[in-house]
């Protein structure tokens, strides 16, 4: 895969991340992953707003979480973000959560993503300029 085609940042886990098991809860992963999506988006400049010029907009079909560690109010983690395929109407986003500190991985993740007309919210083809801003066809 192009490395430069994978969106990468730290954070820091902030205390209303975590859930009465004293670690961060199911939903902020979730919340997270869609937040790093949109990131990655905006990054190669097409966020809400481009998407919808072209008529369209993207809507999760499935989300699947593997969970692998805990992690805890103050750790610092890395999220990875990148399409592992893009297709006709669908693209398939991995995530990928580690500790900053050693490298282990929190937990990975994938989106399964369809691309739809903003209008009537039926699939429509992926436009052109998305595919290629994102250099990843159907494998």
């Amino acid at each position: 895969m192009d490395e430069r085609k994978r969106y990468t940042y730290r954070f820091t886990v902030a205390e209303d991340a975590i859930d009465f098991n004293g670690h961060v809860g199911n939903v902020t992963y979730l919340q997270w992953m869609i937040e790093a999506a949109t990131a990655h988006s905006e990054s190669l400049g097409w966020g809400f707003e481009q998407c919808r010029k072209l008529g369209g907009t993207w809507v999760a079909k499935s989300h699947v979480i593997e969970y692998r560690h805990p992690a805890f109010e103050n750790e610092t983690l890395l999220m990875e973000t990148w399409l592992e395929e893009i297709g006709k109407i669908k693209a398939v986003r991995r995530y990928r959560i580690t500790k900053a500190r050693d490298g282990s991985i929190v937990c990975e993740g994938e989106t399964e993503w369809i691309f739809v007309d903003s209008e009537t919210m039926r699939p429509m083809r992926i436009p052109q300029q998305i595919v290629e801003a994102f250099g990843r066809g159907k494998s």
